[in-house]
Protein backbone atom coordinates (compact mmCIF):
# COMPACT_ATOMS: atom_id res chain seq x y z
CA UNK A 1 0.00 0.00 0.00
CA UNK A 2 1.19 3.55 -0.93
CA UNK A 3 0.77 7.08 -0.42
CA UNK A 4 2.13 8.34 -3.95
CA UNK A 5 2.49 11.86 -4.48
CA UNK A 6 3.53 12.52 -7.98
CA UNK A 7 3.73 9.87 -11.43
CA UNK A 8 7.05 8.58 -10.54
CA UNK A 9 5.84 7.13 -7.61
CA UNK A 10 2.58 5.65 -9.10
CA UNK A 11 4.55 4.73 -12.14
CA UNK A 12 6.36 3.04 -9.73
CA UNK A 13 2.95 0.92 -8.08
CA UNK A 14 1.77 0.03 -11.32
CA UNK A 15 5.31 -2.01 -12.79
CA UNK A 16 6.02 -4.25 -9.16
CA UNK A 17 1.34 -5.08 -9.56
CA UNK A 18 1.79 -6.08 -13.26
CA UNK A 19 5.25 -7.63 -12.96
CA UNK A 20 3.99 -9.85 -10.06
CA UNK A 21 0.59 -10.46 -11.92
CA UNK A 22 3.04 -11.85 -15.24
CA UNK A 23 5.43 -13.93 -12.82
CA UNK A 24 2.44 -15.18 -10.28
CA UNK A 25 -0.06 -16.11 -13.27
CA UNK A 26 -4.01 -15.83 -13.60
CA UNK A 27 -5.13 -16.57 -9.76
CA UNK A 28 -6.87 -19.82 -9.26
CA UNK A 29 -10.56 -19.80 -7.71
CA UNK A 30 -8.83 -20.22 -4.74
CA UNK A 31 -6.97 -17.20 -4.43
CA UNK A 32 -9.59 -14.80 -5.55
CA UNK A 33 -12.04 -16.23 -2.80
CA UNK A 34 -9.58 -15.90 -0.20
CA UNK A 35 -8.83 -12.45 -1.60
CA UNK A 36 -12.34 -11.74 -1.27
CA UNK A 37 -12.91 -12.90 2.14
CA UNK A 38 -9.92 -11.04 3.03
CA UNK A 39 -11.83 -7.54 1.91
CA UNK A 40 -15.24 -8.66 4.02
CA UNK A 41 -13.45 -9.31 6.96
CA UNK A 42 -11.24 -5.96 6.80
CA UNK A 43 -14.52 -4.05 5.69
CA UNK A 44 -16.40 -5.70 8.60
CA UNK A 45 -13.59 -5.46 11.43
CA UNK A 46 -13.25 -1.69 10.95
CA UNK A 47 -16.74 -0.62 10.22
CA UNK A 48 -16.99 1.83 12.95
CA UNK A 49 -13.79 3.67 12.08
CA UNK A 50 -15.37 3.86 8.31
CA UNK A 51 -18.50 5.09 9.22
CA UNK A 52 -16.74 8.00 11.23
CA UNK A 53 -14.40 8.85 8.97
CA UNK A 54 -17.15 9.38 6.66
CA UNK A 55 -19.22 11.13 9.06
CA UNK A 56 -16.37 13.22 9.59
CA UNK A 57 -15.75 14.23 5.73
CA UNK A 58 -19.42 15.54 5.50
CA UNK A 59 -19.65 17.23 8.68
CA UNK A 60 -22.54 14.56 8.94
CA UNK A 61 -23.83 11.80 7.25
CA UNK A 62 -26.20 9.21 8.72
CA UNK A 63 -24.67 6.45 10.40
CA UNK A 64 -28.04 4.43 9.35
CA UNK A 65 -27.15 5.51 5.58
CA UNK A 66 -23.61 4.63 5.72
CA UNK A 67 -24.58 1.14 6.86
CA UNK A 68 -27.32 0.73 4.46
CA UNK A 69 -26.18 2.19 1.12
CA UNK A 70 -22.31 1.92 1.46
CA UNK A 71 -21.39 -1.27 3.97
CA UNK A 72 -23.96 -3.01 3.34
CA UNK A 73 -23.98 -3.03 -0.54
CA UNK A 74 -20.35 -3.85 -0.75
CA UNK A 75 -20.82 -6.94 1.46
CA UNK A 76 -23.54 -8.27 -0.22
CA UNK A 77 -21.75 -6.96 -3.67
CA UNK A 78 -18.71 -9.49 -1.98
CA UNK A 79 -21.03 -12.23 -0.92
CA UNK A 80 -22.56 -12.37 -4.58
CA UNK A 81 -18.72 -12.55 -6.02
CA UNK A 82 -18.39 -15.29 -3.92
CA UNK A 83 -21.21 -17.18 -4.74
CA UNK A 84 -21.28 -17.10 -8.36
CA UNK A 85 -17.59 -17.07 -9.05
CA UNK A 86 -16.83 -20.35 -9.92
CA UNK A 87 -19.92 -20.15 -12.95
CA UNK A 88 -18.42 -16.79 -14.01
CA UNK A 89 -14.56 -18.41 -14.38
CA UNK A 90 -16.01 -21.18 -16.07
CA UNK A 91 -15.12 -21.82 -19.88
CA UNK A 92 -17.84 -21.09 -21.85
CA UNK A 93 -19.00 -23.63 -24.92
CA UNK A 94 -20.00 -21.56 -28.30
CA UNK A 95 -21.21 -23.16 -31.91
CA UNK A 96 -18.93 -24.44 -34.47
CA UNK A 97 -20.09 -23.71 -38.14
CA UNK A 98 -21.32 -27.11 -40.16
CA UNK A 99 -17.57 -26.89 -41.84
CA UNK A 100 -15.82 -26.97 -39.07
CA UNK A 101 -17.86 -29.37 -37.00
CA UNK A 102 -15.53 -31.46 -36.21
CA UNK A 103 -13.37 -28.67 -33.83
CA UNK A 104 -14.29 -27.38 -30.91
CA UNK A 105 -14.59 -23.37 -29.64
CA UNK A 106 -14.93 -21.57 -26.38
CA UNK A 107 -14.06 -19.19 -24.77
CA UNK A 108 -12.11 -18.08 -21.78
CA UNK A 109 -12.01 -15.05 -19.41
CA UNK A 110 -8.72 -14.06 -18.44
CA UNK A 111 -8.21 -11.54 -15.75
CA UNK A 112 -6.49 -8.36 -17.79
CA UNK A 113 -3.51 -7.44 -15.46
CA UNK A 114 -3.96 -4.14 -13.39
CA UNK A 115 -6.98 -2.34 -12.99
CA UNK A 116 -7.40 1.47 -11.97
CA UNK A 117 -10.36 2.76 -10.04
CA UNK A 118 -11.11 6.30 -9.52
CA UNK A 119 -13.67 6.60 -6.95
CA UNK A 120 -15.88 10.02 -6.21
CA UNK A 121 -16.82 11.34 -2.91
CA UNK A 122 -20.32 10.65 -2.30
CA UNK A 123 -20.14 6.87 -1.54
CA UNK A 124 -16.76 6.77 -0.70
CA UNK A 125 -16.16 3.67 0.19
CA UNK A 126 -18.90 1.09 -1.39
CA UNK A 127 -17.82 2.97 -4.46
CA UNK A 128 -14.03 2.56 -4.64
CA UNK A 129 -15.08 -1.03 -2.69
CA UNK A 130 -17.09 -2.70 -5.02
CA UNK A 131 -15.05 -2.14 -8.19
CA UNK A 132 -11.91 -3.84 -6.27
CA UNK A 133 -13.96 -6.45 -5.30
CA UNK A 134 -15.57 -6.75 -8.64
CA UNK A 135 -11.37 -6.36 -9.91
CA UNK A 136 -10.29 -8.99 -7.16
CA UNK A 137 -12.86 -11.73 -8.55
CA UNK A 138 -12.14 -11.40 -12.06
CA UNK A 139 -8.46 -12.22 -11.24
CA UNK A 140 -6.34 -8.46 -11.46
CA UNK A 141 -4.25 -6.58 -9.05
CA UNK A 142 -5.86 -3.05 -8.57
CA UNK A 143 -5.01 0.44 -8.01
CA UNK A 144 -7.36 3.20 -6.26
CA UNK A 145 -7.67 6.78 -6.47
CA UNK A 146 -10.14 7.65 -3.32
CA UNK A 147 -11.41 11.45 -3.99
CA UNK A 148 -9.77 14.04 -2.10
CA UNK A 149 -13.04 15.64 -1.22
CA UNK A 150 -13.03 12.76 1.60
CA UNK A 151 -9.68 12.85 3.25
CA UNK A 152 -10.42 11.29 6.49
CA UNK A 153 -12.62 8.04 4.45
CA UNK A 154 -9.61 8.28 2.05
CA UNK A 155 -6.69 7.25 4.98
CA UNK A 156 -9.30 4.97 6.50
CA UNK A 157 -9.41 2.86 3.11
CA UNK A 158 -5.81 3.48 2.62
CA UNK A 159 -4.69 1.92 6.04
CA UNK A 160 -7.88 -0.72 6.29
CA UNK A 161 -6.60 -2.25 2.70
CA UNK A 162 -2.82 -1.77 4.26
CA UNK A 163 -3.32 -4.46 6.69
CA UNK A 164 -5.40 -6.86 4.43
CA UNK A 165 -3.31 -6.91 1.04
CA UNK A 166 0.10 -6.69 -0.18
CA UNK A 167 1.10 -3.39 -2.25
CA UNK A 168 1.70 -5.27 -5.45
CA UNK A 169 -2.06 -6.54 -4.70
CA UNK A 170 -4.43 -3.56 -3.84
CA UNK A 171 -2.36 -0.18 -3.94
CA UNK A 172 -4.34 3.20 -2.64
CA UNK A 173 -3.10 6.29 -4.18
CA UNK A 174 -3.96 9.51 -2.19
CA UNK A 175 -3.45 13.21 -3.49
CA UNK A 176 -5.31 16.24 -5.06
CA UNK A 177 -6.66 16.23 -8.42
CA UNK A 178 -3.39 17.00 -9.93
CA UNK A 179 -2.52 13.53 -8.81
CA UNK A 180 -5.91 12.78 -10.09
CA UNK A 181 -5.11 13.50 -13.32
CA UNK A 182 -1.78 11.61 -13.29
CA UNK A 183 -3.46 8.70 -12.42
CA UNK A 184 -6.19 8.39 -15.35
CA UNK A 185 -2.86 8.65 -17.73
CA UNK A 186 -0.97 6.20 -16.39
CA UNK A 187 -1.15 2.85 -18.66
CA UNK A 188 -3.55 0.80 -16.88
CA UNK A 189 -5.13 -2.71 -18.25
CA UNK A 190 -8.48 -1.37 -17.44
CA UNK A 191 -9.64 2.29 -16.08
CA UNK A 192 -13.13 2.79 -14.39
CA UNK A 193 -13.67 6.07 -13.13
CA UNK A 194 -16.40 7.37 -11.49
CA UNK A 195 -17.79 11.05 -10.88
CA UNK A 196 -19.23 14.07 -12.91
CA UNK A 197 -19.75 14.04 -16.83
CA UNK A 198 -17.29 17.10 -17.37
CA UNK A 199 -14.47 14.92 -15.83
CA UNK A 200 -15.61 11.91 -17.04
CA UNK A 201 -14.27 13.61 -20.38
CA UNK A 202 -11.39 14.44 -19.29
CA UNK A 203 -10.42 10.83 -17.70
CA UNK A 204 -11.32 9.34 -21.31
CA UNK A 205 -9.50 11.57 -23.34
CA UNK A 206 -5.65 11.10 -20.67
CA UNK A 207 -7.21 6.95 -20.79
CA UNK A 208 -6.95 7.16 -24.94
CA UNK A 209 -3.42 7.57 -25.18
CA UNK A 210 -2.53 4.29 -23.19
CA UNK A 211 -6.04 2.81 -25.69
CA UNK A 212 -6.91 2.13 -21.80
CA UNK A 213 -10.25 0.58 -22.09
CA UNK A 214 -12.56 2.06 -19.58
CA UNK A 215 -15.80 2.12 -17.78
CA UNK A 216 -17.26 5.70 -17.21
CA UNK A 217 -19.85 5.88 -14.70
CA UNK A 218 -21.43 9.04 -14.89
CA UNK A 219 -24.78 10.81 -13.76
CA UNK A 220 -26.87 13.42 -15.11
CA UNK A 221 -30.87 14.24 -14.46
CA UNK A 222 -32.68 10.95 -13.73
CA UNK A 223 -36.10 11.70 -14.18
CA UNK A 224 -39.08 10.21 -12.03
CA UNK A 225 -42.08 10.02 -14.32
CA UNK A 226 -45.30 9.27 -12.13
CA UNK A 227 -48.37 8.31 -13.82
CA UNK A 228 -51.67 10.09 -13.38
CA UNK A 229 -53.39 8.91 -10.12
CA UNK A 230 -50.07 7.81 -8.71
CA UNK A 231 -48.58 10.86 -6.31
CA UNK A 232 -49.64 8.72 -3.24
CA UNK A 233 -48.32 7.97 0.04
CA UNK A 234 -46.18 4.94 -1.65
CA UNK A 235 -44.81 7.00 -4.47
CA UNK A 236 -43.95 9.79 -2.58
CA UNK A 237 -42.04 7.64 0.31
CA UNK A 238 -39.94 6.43 -2.54
CA UNK A 239 -39.12 9.87 -3.90
CA UNK A 240 -38.22 11.33 -0.82
CA UNK A 241 -36.16 8.49 0.33
CA UNK A 242 -34.20 8.36 -2.92
CA UNK A 243 -34.15 12.06 -3.31
CA UNK A 244 -33.41 13.03 0.61
CA UNK A 245 -30.60 9.92 1.38
CA UNK A 246 -27.59 10.80 1.52
CA UNK A 247 -28.87 14.67 0.73
CA UNK A 248 -29.73 14.14 -2.49
CA UNK A 249 -25.79 13.05 -2.88
CA UNK A 250 -26.22 10.30 -4.87
CA UNK A 251 -25.39 10.06 -8.60
CA UNK A 252 -28.95 7.68 -9.13
CA UNK A 253 -31.24 10.10 -6.87
CA UNK A 254 -34.25 11.15 -8.97
CA UNK A 255 -33.09 14.69 -10.58
CA UNK A 256 -36.67 15.82 -11.27
CA UNK A 257 -40.06 15.03 -11.11
CA UNK A 258 -42.57 15.00 -14.04
CA UNK A 259 -46.19 14.79 -12.75
CA UNK A 260 -49.48 15.04 -14.29
CA UNK A 261 -50.91 18.60 -14.06
CA UNK A 262 -54.34 17.23 -12.15
CA UNK A 263 -51.75 15.71 -9.59
CA UNK A 264 -49.69 18.61 -8.80
CA UNK A 265 -51.40 19.88 -5.52
CA UNK A 266 -51.94 16.15 -4.29
CA UNK A 267 -48.01 15.63 -4.76
CA UNK A 268 -46.32 19.10 -3.10
CA UNK A 269 -49.04 18.08 -0.49
CA UNK A 270 -47.76 14.35 0.43
CA UNK A 271 -44.18 15.20 -0.47
CA UNK A 272 -44.38 18.06 2.58
CA UNK A 273 -45.98 15.61 4.74
CA UNK A 274 -43.81 12.91 3.77
CA UNK A 275 -40.46 14.53 4.48
CA UNK A 276 -42.26 15.43 8.26
CA UNK A 277 -42.73 12.64 8.72
CA UNK A 278 -39.13 11.33 7.50
CA UNK A 279 -37.64 13.82 9.91
CA UNK A 280 -39.96 14.58 12.57
CA UNK A 281 -36.86 16.15 14.92
CA UNK A 282 -36.29 18.43 12.13
CA UNK A 283 -33.24 18.79 10.16
CA UNK A 284 -30.84 19.00 12.72
CA UNK A 285 -31.60 15.46 13.38
CA UNK A 286 -28.38 12.94 12.90
CA UNK A 287 -30.21 11.43 10.28
CA UNK A 288 -30.12 14.03 7.85
CA UNK A 289 -26.65 14.52 6.01
CA UNK A 290 -25.13 18.06 5.41
CA UNK A 291 -23.90 19.23 1.87
CA UNK A 292 -19.88 17.83 1.71
CA UNK A 293 -18.66 21.05 1.34
CA UNK A 294 -19.25 25.15 1.53
CA UNK A 295 -18.65 24.92 -2.61
CA UNK A 296 -21.07 22.62 -3.27
CA UNK A 297 -23.42 23.99 -0.96
CA UNK A 298 -22.93 27.70 -2.10
CA UNK A 299 -23.45 26.17 -5.94
CA UNK A 300 -27.18 24.78 -4.68
CA UNK A 301 -28.20 27.82 -3.08
CA UNK A 302 -27.15 29.19 -6.36
CA UNK A 303 -29.52 26.91 -8.13
CA UNK A 304 -32.62 27.54 -5.66
CA UNK A 305 -31.93 31.44 -5.98
CA UNK A 306 -31.62 31.39 -9.41
CA UNK A 307 -35.03 29.54 -9.87
CA UNK A 308 -36.64 32.32 -7.07
CA UNK A 309 -35.01 35.72 -9.42
CA UNK A 310 -37.28 33.82 -12.44
CA UNK A 311 -40.13 33.79 -10.66
CA UNK A 312 -40.73 30.32 -9.94
CA UNK A 313 -42.89 28.66 -7.29
CA UNK A 314 -40.31 27.27 -4.31
CA UNK A 315 -40.59 25.66 -1.30
CA UNK A 316 -38.99 24.53 1.37
CA UNK A 317 -39.56 21.85 3.86
CA UNK A 318 -38.41 21.43 7.07
CA UNK A 319 -36.99 23.00 9.65
CA UNK A 320 -32.96 24.28 9.47
CA UNK A 321 -31.66 24.92 12.81
CA UNK A 322 -31.60 28.67 14.63
CA UNK A 323 -27.90 28.18 15.19
CA UNK A 324 -26.36 27.52 11.75
CA UNK A 325 -22.79 26.87 14.16
CA UNK A 326 -24.65 23.34 15.48
CA UNK A 327 -24.18 21.96 11.83
CA UNK A 328 -22.91 24.11 8.76
CA UNK A 329 -24.30 23.72 5.06
CA UNK A 330 -27.64 21.93 6.09
CA UNK A 331 -29.96 22.44 2.75
CA UNK A 332 -33.52 22.40 3.60
CA UNK A 333 -35.56 19.72 1.11
CA UNK A 334 -36.81 22.07 -1.62
CA UNK A 335 -39.27 21.69 -4.17
CA UNK A 336 -39.19 23.71 -7.45
CA UNK A 337 -42.86 24.18 -9.48
CA UNK A 338 -42.69 24.13 -13.32
CA UNK A 339 -38.90 25.97 -13.68
CA UNK A 340 -38.63 26.47 -17.32
CA UNK A 341 -36.31 24.69 -19.30
CA UNK A 342 -33.32 27.75 -19.30
CA UNK A 343 -33.12 27.97 -14.96
CA UNK A 344 -29.56 26.40 -13.72
CA UNK A 345 -31.17 23.69 -12.03
CA UNK A 346 -32.27 22.31 -14.94
CA UNK A 347 -29.20 22.71 -16.93
CA UNK A 348 -26.98 20.95 -14.89
CA UNK A 349 -27.02 17.53 -12.01
CA UNK A 350 -28.83 19.26 -9.01
CA UNK A 351 -26.77 16.48 -6.48
CA UNK A 352 -28.63 17.95 -3.31
CA UNK A 353 -32.08 17.97 -1.54
CA UNK A 354 -33.65 19.93 -4.56
CA UNK A 355 -36.69 18.37 -6.68
CA UNK A 356 -38.06 20.23 -9.59
CA UNK A 357 -41.29 19.35 -10.17
CA UNK A 358 -42.74 19.69 -14.32
CA UNK A 359 -46.49 19.26 -15.43
CA UNK A 360 -47.73 17.04 -17.86
CA UNK A 361 -50.86 16.72 -19.88
CA UNK A 362 -50.52 13.49 -21.62
CA UNK A 363 -47.86 10.18 -21.62
CA UNK A 364 -46.55 11.14 -24.75
CA UNK A 365 -45.51 14.86 -23.33
CA UNK A 366 -44.01 13.45 -20.57
CA UNK A 367 -41.79 11.01 -23.07
CA UNK A 368 -41.10 13.80 -25.63
CA UNK A 369 -39.20 15.45 -22.61
CA UNK A 370 -37.30 12.91 -21.01
CA UNK A 371 -35.74 12.28 -24.63
CA UNK A 372 -35.28 15.75 -25.81
CA UNK A 373 -32.70 15.82 -23.01
CA UNK A 374 -28.98 13.51 -22.18
CA UNK A 375 -29.57 10.29 -22.11
CA UNK A 376 -30.07 9.64 -17.83
CA UNK A 377 -28.15 7.01 -15.39
CA UNK A 378 -31.43 6.27 -14.01
CA UNK A 379 -34.93 6.31 -14.72
CA UNK A 380 -37.88 5.51 -12.64
CA UNK A 381 -41.46 5.25 -13.17
CA UNK A 382 -44.43 5.12 -10.76
CA UNK A 383 -47.45 3.30 -11.90
CA UNK A 384 -49.40 -0.22 -12.95
CA UNK A 385 -47.42 -1.79 -14.72
CA UNK A 386 -49.62 -1.66 -17.73
CA UNK A 387 -49.72 0.07 -20.75
CA UNK A 388 -48.10 3.57 -19.82
CA UNK A 389 -44.91 1.58 -18.30
CA UNK A 390 -44.52 -0.64 -21.43
CA UNK A 391 -44.47 3.05 -23.63
CA UNK A 392 -42.24 4.65 -21.37
CA UNK A 393 -39.70 1.65 -20.88
CA UNK A 394 -39.96 0.95 -24.71
CA UNK A 395 -39.46 4.64 -25.68
CA UNK A 396 -36.70 5.89 -23.28
CA UNK A 397 -32.96 5.25 -23.41
CA UNK A 398 -31.64 5.17 -20.01
CA UNK A 399 -28.85 3.32 -17.43
CA UNK A 400 -31.21 1.00 -14.99
CA UNK A 401 -35.00 1.23 -14.60
CA UNK A 402 -37.07 1.42 -11.28
CA UNK A 403 -40.39 0.82 -11.42
CA UNK A 404 -42.02 1.97 -8.11
CA UNK A 405 -38.90 2.33 -6.82
CA UNK A 406 -36.22 4.23 -6.63
CA UNK A 407 -32.19 3.60 -5.69
CA UNK A 408 -32.79 -0.11 -5.33
CA UNK A 409 -31.93 -1.27 -8.97
CA UNK A 410 -28.26 -0.38 -7.83
CA UNK A 411 -28.86 -3.25 -4.85
CA UNK A 412 -29.46 -5.50 -7.26
CA UNK A 413 -26.40 -6.92 -7.46
CA UNK A 414 -27.02 -10.04 -10.57
CA UNK A 415 -28.32 -6.48 -13.01
CA UNK A 416 -25.30 -4.56 -14.61
CA UNK A 417 -24.81 -1.23 -13.30
CA UNK A 418 -24.11 1.44 -15.94
CA UNK A 419 -24.83 4.68 -17.77
CA UNK A 420 -25.25 5.09 -21.68
CA UNK A 421 -24.31 8.72 -23.92
CA UNK A 422 -23.43 11.55 -21.56
CA UNK A 423 -24.57 9.49 -18.08
CA UNK A 424 -21.75 7.01 -18.75
CA UNK A 425 -20.48 3.65 -20.94
CA UNK A 426 -19.67 0.14 -19.90
CA UNK A 427 -21.27 -1.72 -17.06
CA UNK A 428 -19.89 -3.39 -13.48
CA UNK A 429 -22.27 -5.39 -11.15
CA UNK A 430 -23.30 -8.60 -12.10
CA UNK A 431 -21.40 -11.65 -14.75
CA UNK A 432 -21.15 -7.91 -16.83
CA UNK A 433 -18.62 -6.28 -14.14
CA UNK A 434 -16.44 -9.67 -14.16
CA UNK A 435 -16.16 -9.85 -17.88
CA UNK A 436 -15.10 -6.41 -18.35
CA UNK A 437 -12.54 -6.84 -16.50
CA UNK A 438 -11.85 -9.61 -17.97
CA UNK A 439 -10.22 -10.83 -21.43
CA UNK A 440 -12.86 -13.00 -23.59
CA UNK A 441 -10.62 -15.13 -25.06
CA UNK A 442 -12.00 -16.97 -28.11
CA UNK A 443 -10.24 -20.54 -28.69
CA UNK A 444 -11.04 -22.96 -31.41
CA UNK A 445 -9.53 -26.36 -31.42
CA UNK A 446 -8.91 -28.29 -34.71
CA UNK A 447 -10.72 -30.88 -34.96
CA UNK A 448 -9.57 -34.19 -37.52
CA UNK A 449 -10.41 -32.01 -40.89
CA UNK A 450 -12.84 -29.32 -41.96
CA UNK A 451 -13.72 -28.43 -45.15
CA UNK A 452 -11.26 -26.12 -46.30
CA UNK A 453 -8.79 -28.50 -45.22
CA UNK A 454 -10.38 -30.93 -47.15
CA UNK A 455 -10.72 -28.63 -50.54
CA UNK A 456 -6.69 -30.34 -51.73
CA UNK A 457 -7.16 -33.94 -50.68
CA UNK A 458 -8.15 -36.67 -52.42
CA UNK A 459 -11.65 -35.89 -50.94
CA UNK A 460 -11.85 -32.16 -52.88
CA UNK A 461 -14.92 -32.76 -54.97
CA UNK A 462 -16.84 -33.96 -51.29
CA UNK A 463 -15.57 -30.74 -50.03
CA UNK A 464 -16.79 -28.98 -52.77
CA UNK A 465 -20.30 -30.19 -52.61
CA UNK A 466 -20.20 -29.30 -48.67
CA UNK A 467 -19.31 -25.86 -49.03
CA UNK A 468 -21.87 -25.46 -51.58
CA UNK A 469 -24.51 -26.96 -49.31
CA UNK A 470 -23.17 -24.22 -46.46
CA UNK A 471 -23.71 -21.41 -48.68
CA UNK A 472 -27.08 -22.67 -49.92
CA UNK A 473 -28.07 -22.94 -46.28
CA UNK A 474 -26.58 -18.83 -46.15
CA UNK A 475 -28.89 -17.65 -48.76
CA UNK A 476 -31.38 -14.98 -47.44
CA UNK A 477 -35.01 -15.53 -46.57
CA UNK A 478 -37.20 -14.72 -49.68
CA UNK A 479 -39.40 -12.03 -49.40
Amino acid sequence: MTLAQGSTEMVDVLSRQRSAFLQDGPPSLSLREARLQRLRAAVLRHREALKDAVSADFGNRSRHETDLMELACIIQGIDYLLRNLRRFMKRERRHVQFAYRSGRAYVEYQPLGVVGVMAPWNYPLSLTLVPLATALAAGNRAMLKPSELTPRASQALHDVLAEAFAEDEVAVILGGPEVGAEFSALPFDYLLFTGSTQVGRKVMRAASDNLVPVTLELGGKSPAVIARGHANDRTIRSLVFGKLSNAGQTCVAPDYALVHESDLQTFIDQYTNTVRRFYPNGLDSSDYTTIINTRHYQRLSGLINDARNRGTQVLEIGQCPDDVAVRERILAPTLVINPDDEALLMQEEIFGPVLPVRTYTTLDEAIGYVNARPRPLALYYFGNEDQGCAQVLARTTSGNVGINNTLLHVAQDDLPFGGVGASGMGAYHGVEGFRSMSQAKGVFVQGRWNLPGLLHAPFGKIAELGIAFTLGKSRAPSP
